[in-house]
Order: structure tokens, then C-alpha cells, then sequence
């Protein structure tokens, strides 16, 4: 059954599916067919506070709609006057910030397709990319960069250097003298618009190519995801519908704009009249939070845990406060499904709660997100059950760059935890026989650059593109991914092991910062542990443990017996072949400059296993005669 009902406001679809009622907004904003009709929109909205960002002195500050015209005009057309052209790449090598949004708008608007390359690449790895995408033109953020690209330049095609920063070293030119015209203009509103340029806007087709994203996940050589300004668009025009977003939304801008997640949504809060911030460093986001007080976030997984560790860090240095969050969230988990309903519980007790414990734990996202957004990475469902307990829903969703990116998403008016939410309208899914999901669409990708055959391996004839994880839907057509298919461990026995719903579960503990999961075709499971340090070396010095460094620390007894307690608690949810009869807590921290982990935090695997192959192989080395034991 499906009807239209109106009620002061957007209309929205009535469905009734398996007995319950299910609601779906029509989107008050009409549809776009590329990226640049986002760009007239801002330019249309005389919003004043369009854009935040901070100077070297945390201070915040607006930049207009017109600014964002005139500054994007500007840029644009000095690539033309650099001789670039459409269907050429330029390359973006840049922290977050309103730079980088500049720069992007300016690139589409001449027809031409941005290569964002994440900062913490080496020099020859930005070189190569830069090769393969043939790119003459690139905009970079700071010196550092810079010299990280000079010290390569010559390995590449490259024959221009936009820096953002001030004052511009030998060899490249300063943003600041591009944009000095724009800025003038700026600062008094003008209606007028230059024909010329608008014109150039409206000629960008949505067959166009618009991006090329170089990602290799978690393993495997970096290759090109070409994106269409269509494809973009096609998943802009679905994605956000069931949220409501409008012009009195603020969204901070900190998780990488190289990674098509963080991308995605600031054109969606571009397209909806909110206001972004630009947080450029990720150790100011707290800082961030309190000061601009967003309505939306949206993070991969591990800003929520870390946020989970630290409140139960903090409320660990006093039992009663310790006893107070333990008996909140107890309490709070009986509500959970009445949380993520978007009703407050009307127990006196849950309100009680809210006080002491659940009103603590929103502040620290600024005290007033109405919509709490997972996305990059598998979100552990103790991670959402403990945020359900403490009066928030989060909502995770699940894509890929190659979908550009969304393929499923819990909305408030749609969703059931554990699960990915429901594919949006436009995206048809199937399951492969051996339970690899398969998705076919107008926002799947065109294509690998310059590598059919990569492209032929993921895309068939009939347009279904492999994802490479495995999954299942239920009866109500919720998607739920349990693993990545190249990352399941078969142990010697045969039996399959999905490895990141238990290193999920380890890192709920304050202790743990990151997991991994090894035993492939060995006899049994063993894990890596690299510790949340900052809380290991506070519960050493409580215990008196004296050490002069992070290798004697981990390999203190007291250390050992800590960590074999985590892993035994985790083992006691598992099934005996998947329990972990080894683990070894490392000395190292895993980030994603050290190459450990991809910018959505993920763990590379296969980064950790030649890392690591030596403590693998003492794991396993008496494996032919090692029978059932605990973990140690």
C-alpha cells in the first residue's frame, strides 16, 4: 500500500511494509544532475554565513555566499589563463579547510576533474599519482607540502603550483594574489553575476568526469575511482532525504575531504543552505565541537569509541562515578529502541539519567546534534547498543567511493540497529552465491583510470559491481555487512572467521586502541593489540609499574594479565573456533601516518601481517602440537 499524505510541511511517501508503517520525506529541494548546480545554489542562497574557519588564532569567521562566488570564479579563471581545460585533472593535496572547497568548486566549474591526494602521502607516492593522472596543474596547502612536491616535481608533468598559504615560496603562486580581485568584489554584495562564467557552469554535462579518488583500501595498489559529476549527483539526490536538513544545520567538516565520505556530506550540507566549519586538525575537533555546537555529525567509527573511551576513562578515576555510568547505561539500554524512535523515554528514572550521565556524554559533541551519522567502516553494534543506552542513535550507513558514495543508510524515519540501513530507491542490490554483495546503479562508478582490467574484474556485463563484502538482507530489506570478503580467516579446520565484529568488541575496552585478528589457515585465532597508550601508562603509574619505555611496558606481567582479562570477556561471546587462543599487545601506536590504517581507519592488514611476521610466526610456533588453551 502507498499513499501521499501532506502535513504542514514536505510532503512525504506512507508505506505500509511487514506490518509497520514506514514514512519517507519527499525532498523539499529539487534534484541536481551535477555537482556544479550545488555550487549555484550556495551562490544563489545570500547566505552570510555560508562557510567557518578558524585563523592561527582559533578565532572563527564567516565567509559569505557572494565570497564563495566570487572566490571560486576567481580561481577558476585563473586555471583557464594556466591553460587547463575541460576533461583535465588537477591535483588537491590539502588539509580541511575553505581552500579546499574553493578549489573544487573552481576545477568543475571549468569542465575539469580535481584528484584530491591525501597530505600524509610520501613524495614518491604522490608522484606516481600525480603521473597516472597526467595532472599540470596542483593546489597545495602549506610549505610542507610544497616541499614534499618540489622534492618530486620532476618526476611529473606538473607545470603549475597553487599554494594556499602565504607568503608563496619560489615556484609556486599564492592563492591570495588569484583571489585578491575576488575578495574586493566580495565585500560588497552584488547581485550581478558574470554570464560568462555561469555559462561555463551550465556546459558541464553530467556524464562529465568529476573526480578521480585513488584508494586502495585495505589492500592492494592505489587505483583511480572515476566519478562522474552524474553518479555524484545521482547519490546527492537520494542520500539526505529522510534527515531534513536545511539552512539552520551547522556540519563541521573534519573527517579527510580525500576521502569521498567527508566530500560527500559537505555537499549534501552545501545543497540543504547549512553552514560548514572547517576544523583543520583533528586533535581541535573537541575544541570545535564546544565552539560551533553542530547539529550533524558524521564520523567513522572511531571518533565515536574514542569518545566512548573517554568518558568511561574519565569516570574511572572515581568509583562512584564509575558505579554512576554503569548503572546509567544499564538503565538506559531498556530505552534504546525508544531512543532510536526519536522519542525521549518518559520514565522519571531515564530522566534522571539523562541529568547525571546521558546529557554529559552529548556534550561532548557541543550539546545540540540532532543527527549522529556513522560512516567508512564497520560500526560495532556494542559501540551503538552503548550509545543507545546513553540517549543518542546513531545512525550508520554503508558505501564505497566506487558508489559515490552511499549504497544503504539508517535514517530517523527508517532504520534498525546492527544493520546498515535499506538501500536507497535508486540502488538495486543482489547477493552473489557465496554471499558477496552486488549493487547496480546510476551512483556506481564509471570505472578504474586507465585500468580495464581492474574495471572488468569488479563490473560485469550487466552493470553489477562487486563490493568484495558479505552480507545479507532481512525480511525488511535491511542490509547487514558482516565482513569483507578478501579478509575472512579460514582457519585449518575450514571454519570461517569473521574477524572485525571481534576486533570490535575488543576496542570497546578504554584500554584497547586498535585490533587485529590473525590465523589464517592456521589451527586457531590469535590477535595484535595496540593499547590506547594514554590509558595504559595512567592505570601503570596507579599500579606503580616503573618503566623507561613502551616495549617494557607491554611486556610487564601485570600488563600481560590486564589484556588477557579483555580477551578472555571477549572470548566468552564467541564460539570455540573463533575464540582468540593467543593475542600479543604491541608496542606500537597504529595510525594512518605510519601506514597501519587507511583515512577511515581502517586496519590494513596486510600492512600489519608483513609488519608484524615475526610475532605471527612465535604465535603459531609450536601450533602442531598447541592444543585448546586460553589466551595469553
Amino acid at each position: 500500500m502507498r499513499l501521499w499524505y501532506t502535513l504542514e510541511g514536505p510532503a512525504i511517501t506512507i508505506s505500509l511494509v511487514s506490518g509497520h508503517i514506514a514514512m519517507t520525506p519527499v525532498s523539499s529541494i529539487s534534484p541536481v544532475s551535477t555537482i556544479n548546480d550545488i555550487f549555484v545554489r550556495i551562490a544563489a542562497a545570500a547566505n552570510p554565513r555560508a562557510v567557518l574557519w578558524q585563523d592561527e588564532f582559533s578565532q572563527w569567521h564567516p565567509i559569505s555566499s557572494d565570497q564563495m562566488y566570487q572566490r571560486v570564479r576567481a580561481l577558476a579563471t585563473a586555471f583557464l589563463r594556466f591553460g587547463a581545460k575541460k576533461g583535465d585533472r588537477i591535483a588537491l593535496i590539502s588539509e580541511n579547510r575553505w581552500e579546499w572547497a574553493v578549489t573544487d568548486f573552481a576545477v568543475l566549474a571549468i569542465g575539469a576533474a580535481d584528484v584530491p591526494l591525501y597530505p600524509t602521502l610520501t613524495g614518491e607516492q604522490i608522484a606516481e599519482q600525480l603521473r597516472d593522472a597526467d595532472c599540470r596543474i596542483v593546489v597545495v596547502s602549506t610549505r610542507q607540502q610544497f616541499d614534499k612536491l618540489h622534492s618530486v616535481r620532476a618526476q611529473t608533468q606538473l607545470q603549475s603550483i597553487v599554494i594556499m598559504d602565504s607568503p608563496a615560496p619560489d615556484g609556486a603562486i599564492a592563492m591570495s594574489e588569484l583571489l585578491a580581485e575576488a575578495d574586493a568584489v566580495g565585500a560588497h554584495r552584488d547581485p550581478d553575476r558574470d554570464p560568462a562564467f555561469d555559462a561555463l557552469l551550465r556546459s558541464v554535462e553530467p556524464g562529465d568526469l568529476a573526480t578521480l579518488i585513488y584508494t586502495s583500501g585495505t589492500t592492494g595498489e592505489p587505483k583511480g575511482v572515476a566519478l562522474t559529476h552524474g553518479s555524484i549527483a545521482a547519490n546527492q539526490n537520494f542520500a539526505a532525504v529522510d534527515f531534513g536538513f536545511n539552512s539552520t544545520d551547522v556540519c563541521i567538516s573534519f573527517l579527510p575531504l580525500s576521502h569521498v565520505t567527508a566530500r560527500a556530506l559537505d555537499y549534501v550540507m552545501f545543497n540543504h543552505g547549512a553552514q560548514v566549519a572547517y576544523c583543520t586538525q583533528f586533535d581541535k575537533l573537541p575544541q570545535a565541537m564546544r565552539e560551533v555546537r553542530p547539529t550533524v555529525i558524521v564520523g567513522v567509527p572511531r571518533v565515536y569509541e574514542k569518545i566512548r573511551q573517554a568518558v568511561e576513562q574519565k569516570s574511572a578515576q572515581s568509583p562512584i562515578k564509575k558505579r554512576l555510568l554503569g548503572w546509567a547505561i544499564g538503565h538506559g539500554a531498556r530505552f534504546a529502541d525508544t531512543v532510536y524512535d526519536g522519542r525521549k523515554p518518559a520514565s522519571a528514572l531515564w530522566k534522571l539519567c539523562d541529568k547525571l550521565v546521558y546529557s554529559k556524554v552529548q556534550e561532548a559533541f557541543g550539546g545540540r546534534v540532532k543527527n549522529f551519522i556513522s560512516g567508512g567502516a564497520p560500526l560495532g553494534i556494542d559501540t551503538a547498543r552503548w550509545f543507545a543506552s546513553a540517549g543518542i542513535a546513531l545512525w550508520e550507513g554503508y558505501g564505497l567511493t566506487e558508489t559515490s558514495p552511499v549504497i544503504a543508510l539508517n535514517t530517523p524515519l527508517s532504520h534498525r540497529i546492527g544493520s546498515v540501513g535499506v538501500p536507497l530507491p535508486n540502488i538495486e542490490l543482489k547477493l552473489a552465491e557465496d554471499g558477496e554483495l552486488l549493487v547496480r546503479g546510476p551512483s556506481v562508478f564509471a570505472g578504474y583510470w586507465q585500468k580495464a582490467g581492474a574495471t572488468a574484474e569488479c563490473i560485469d556485463s550487466q552493470g553489477w559491481f562487486s563490493t568484495g563484502d558479505i552480507a545479507h538482507l532481512d525480511d525488511d530489506r535491511f542490509l547487514y555487512i558482516t565482513d569483507r570478503k578478501k579478509e575472512l580467516l579460514k582457519t585449518s579446520g575450514g571454519k570461517l572467521v569473521a574477524p572485525q565484529p571481534i576486533e570490535s568488541k575488543l576496542k570497546n575496552n578504554v584500554l584497547v586502541a586498535h585490533a587485529a585478528l590473525v590465523g589464517d589457515r592456521h589451527k586457531f585465532i590469535c590477535a595484535l593489540l595496540s593499547p590506547n597508550f594514554a590509558a595504559l601508562e595512567a592505570w601503570g603509574r596507579q599500579q606503580g609499574i616503573a618503566t623507561e619505555s613502551r616495549a617494557e611496558l607491554v611486556a610487564d606481567a601485570r600488563v600481560i594479565a590486564l589484556y588477557a582479562e579483555i580477551v578472555s570477556e571477549v572470548n566468552s561471546s564467541l564460539a570455540n573456533f573463533e575464540s582468540l587462543k593467543r593475542f600479543r599487545i604491541v608496542a606500537d601506536e597504529w595510525t594512518q601516518d605510519t601506514g597501519e590504517l587507511t583515512p577511515s581507519m581502517k586496519i590494513k592488514r596486510r600492512v600489519l601481517t608483513a609488519k608484524y611476521s615475526a610475532v605471527i610466526d612465535e604465535l603459531y610456533a609450536d601450533e602442531a602440537t598447541a592444543r585448546g588453551e586460553s589466551a595469553s
